[in-house]
């Protein structure tokens, strides 16, 4: 058997689905343990616009979970009552199923994501987690918006959010690109790469994860539609 991440996205419409939302972040938290065959899971909430920004946007929550293998993952998002409950509250929600490429770092002091090495070639997820020093967060922010506008106009980029699990200091991105090429490109230039190299001379982080993966398939929509309607994943 081989491990599958899951990440689950869950759009809340009316006032009373956000506040139920918001209070899940708590309440989930006793369930998911007891959820059958999940390993590594983590509960987050998003960023105004398109993820990108420390305003919370208080319609969208994400759950990020570790699985053995795809039938658990599938029959669990499609089946456990904690996953039901958030579906039928939310207005839309979508599910995306991959195995990790690679992966370097630590979330929370643990190496939650286990390679593969199965590369195919193709769309890949590319997923970023850091903890950010207090005393650097003012300045992480100020560098956030130039990368998010220029990520928001890449015409190779498939999808993508930003989420956490504590405002301005706990940051995850998440983004689907064409190929492997075209991410790497993005992060050796522009803002990205400035970013990058502040983040090596002074230290903003306390932990980091970086992480690849391999598309293997999806559940639901997102905007409508599925994000992967019109790329092959086979």
């Amino acid at each position: 058997m081989s491990q599958v991440v899951s990440f689950s996205l869950f759009r809340f419409g009316s006032w009373r689905a956000r506040v139920w939302a918001f209070v899940m972040m708590g309440l989930a938290r006793r369930h998911l343990r007891k959820v059958e065959s999940i390993n590594f899971w983590k509960l987050c909430g998003s960023g105004s616009g398109e993820g990108f920004t420390p305003i919370p946007n208080t319609s969208v929550y994400a759950i990020l979970a570790t699985w053995p293998d795809e039938a658990s993952a599938t029959r669990a998002i499609e089946n456990d009552p904690l996953f039901q409950r958030y579906k039928t509250h939310a207005s839309e929600h979508w599910s995306l199923f991959m195995s990790t490429d690679t992966a370097r770092g630590a979330w929370s002091g643990k190496t939650p994501f286990i390679p593969t090495q199965h590369y195919k070639t193709g769309p890949l997820v590319a997923l970023t987690r850091a903890t950010i020093k207090p005393s650097i967060a003012a300045r992480f922010w100020r560098r956030v918006p130039n990368i998010s506008s220029v990520i928001g106009q890449d015409p190779n980029v498939l999808f993508k959010i930003g989420v956490g699990e504590i405002p301005l200091l706990h940051q995850v991105t998440f983004s689907i690109w064409r190929d492997a090429a075209q991410m790497a490109n993005f992060a050796r230039t522009g803002p990205h790469a400035e970013a990058i190299k502040a983040v090596r001379d002074e230290g903003w982080f306390n932990e980091e994860l970086y992480a690849r993966f391999t598309l293997i398939s999806d559940i639901g929509t997102w905007g409508g539609t599925s994000p992967l309607a019109k790329v092959d994943i086979a």
